[in-house]
Order: structure tokens, then sequence, then C-alpha cells
């Protein structure tokens, strides 16, 4: 069985496809052959903080594939179903914040970027009959992560003003469709004119270059600000909020530390708030929203498991405007 892995290794040097060994199953776990898996900013921080570990890290926390056997307590699932992954380990309800036994997939046990996984029934549902493969791949861990962002700790609704920094990443476009499907109106930023153009395709009601005065861009302010870029547009972006808005955060692939005027902070009322990934509970509430309203994820790229390094390569250069898609099996 093969997976990829990242040995201690500066970067992309480290990332390697070996042969893994076959994982026991468990009473109440599943065991699925993977034919698709999504490529994660995730993944690219994961392998750039691996330090000097003897240790080879898995990678991979998105995937959907066919059940190829079950534990003897498992019910709802069976041989043959053709199901989708859940990462989030160990967080079944919809609560303030993760348990302290929460998990991501991938890592020092076997992730989706493998052949064969093993995992328990409750990570495991059925595949969206709506979602082609390649979209069922790439759903979960960037849908989740907006899907709580905006709904549980933004609050969204109809009529909203939402500002979305950096739109291109999985996370972000999956945002804008929700937030859209939501009736919001949304405002997004890029550096890439390219991207800005696509976002307007995809229901954009107004983009601003990154170099822009947003607000100004824009003609007003916002009242809910989805945050991930990091330090390289936090203070932007706070600039770009109305007095007495929300801030939600989940990201920081620019930096992790930021400085802000505070007095400016408490006088404009506003309110930040920090998420990440979200719950079992929340994970099911976005795929029926997503059936609902039909939303397919945007798939930018489709790569064979051996082209794993241009896979990578996109991501870390940000090429890419939606999903980066692993090809694992037939």
């Amino acid at each position: 069985m093969k997976s990829l892995v990242h040995e201690s290794k500066a970067g992309l040097e480290g990332l390697t496809i070996q042969e893994a060994k076959v994982l026991d199953i468990g009473e109440n776990d599943v065991r699925m052959k993977i034919k698709y898996a999504g490529l994660n900013h995730r993944d690219l921080i994961t392998i750039k903080n691996h330090g000097n570990s003897k240790e080879n890290i898995h990678l991979g926390s998105d995937g959907a594939g066919v059940v190829t056997e079950v534990g003897h307590n498992v019910t709802a699932i069976q041989p043959g179903d053709e199901v989708i992954i859940n990462a989030g380990l160990g967080w079944k309800e919809n609560k303030e914040t993760a348990p302290e036994n929460f998990q991501i997939l991938g890592g020092a046990s076997i992730g989706t970027f493998a052949e064969e996984i093993v995992l328990p029934e409750e990570n495991v549902v059925k595949k969206p009959e709506y979602l082609s493969w390649e979209e069922a791949g790439v759903i979960s861990l960037s849908g989740l992560t907006a899907y709580r962002a905006l709904f549980t700790k933004g609050k969204v609704k109809a009529g909203m003003k939402v500002l979305i920094p950096g739109i291109g990443g999985g996370v972000a476009t999956f945002l804008l469709q929700f937030a859209k499907a939501a009736g919001a109106e949304v405002y997004v930023t890029s550096r890439s004119k390219e991207k800005l153009e696509a976002a307007k395709a995809m229901g954009a009601d107004k983009t601003a270059l990154s170099s822009e005065d947003w607000a100004e861009a824009f003609g007003e302010k916002a009242d809910l600000v989805i945050e991930s870029v990091g330090a390289a547009t936090f203070n932007q972006s706070l600039d770009a909020l109305k007095r007495g808005g929300t801030m939600v955060t989940f990201g920081s692939s620019t930096g992790d530390t930021v400085e802000f005027n505070l007095r400016k902070f408490f006088y404009g009322q506003y309110t930040l708030k920090g998420s990440t990934m979200g719950s079992q509970e929340e994970y099911k509430e976005m795929l029926s929203f997503a059936e609902k309203h039909q939303i397919h994820p945007i798939i930018d790229h489709v790569f064979a498991f051996n082209e794993y390094r241009k896979a990578f390569e996109t991501m870390e250069n940000a090429e890419q405007h939606g999903k980066i898609v692993l090809a694992i099996g037939k």
C-alpha cells in the first residue's frame, strides 16, 4: 500500500511516495480505498513545520473513495459504499471550541494521500450523489472550515456585507459560495486581477486589489470580515470593517503575529473571533446546505498521484483558484 510521506528534509524535498503498512481494522472502523484526495494549506504548513524529527509524517486530510471492509459494530456503512471523509477526529457536537483531544487527520498516522485508509465509522459519510468524485474528494476540510467561520462564528444573515480577503484558495471560494447562497452581499480582494475576475463570475458583488484602499474601493464598509490571510492583511481587514462589526479569523499563512491599534479597536466596538475546522454536527449541516443550494467545489487542477510535487508547488506559489486534487486510485 503506497502513501505520500514527508521525511525530515526541508520543504518539498522531503516528499516521497513510500510503501506503508496495511492498517488493522477495529470493530468500529471502516476501511476504504481512496479515489481522490484534496490538497490543503494545512499540508503545505505541515511539511514546512516538520523539523529534525526522524519520524516520517503522513499527509492528507480530505478524501473520497469506496469502502472495502467494515468492523463488527459498524451498521450505517457497508462494503461497496461510496463515501467521503470528515478529517476532524473527536469533535462531535457544535460547541464554542473543540475538545482538548481534537485532532485533524494526517500526521503521525496514515493520511488520505494513500491508496487505503482506516477510520472510525463516525468520520465517514456517504458521498452526496450530486458531487463528482473529484468534488467529493475536496469538499470536507475547506467546506467545514468555511461553514463554521461564516455561520457559527460569523452569524451571517441575508443582506449582510461580507468581506473575504485573499480570494482564490479553497476555503475562500467556499466562503464566497456559501455567503451568496445565504443572501449576503460579498466583497473580495486579491493580488491577482485574474482571480478577481473569476470571483466576479462566481457572484462576488465588489472586488478590490490587495494594494488598494478597500473601504474606498468598495464604497462602504463590511458588517463581517472572514480573515484567513494573516499578518499581511489583518489591519486592512480591520480598516474595512464597519464600527460594531465582526472579524472571524482562522488562518495565518502570511505570519502569526500582528500589531494593531488597541484604542481604535475598542472605540470601534469591534468583535474578533477565532475559528478552526468544525464539529461533526456542523459537517453534516454543511453538506446539507451545499446540497440544498447545489454548491459544487471549484476545482483548479487534478494531478496524478505521482505528480504530487507539482500539486504542492502550485499551492506554494498561490497559483490556484479553487481546490487542487490528487487522483489516488481508479
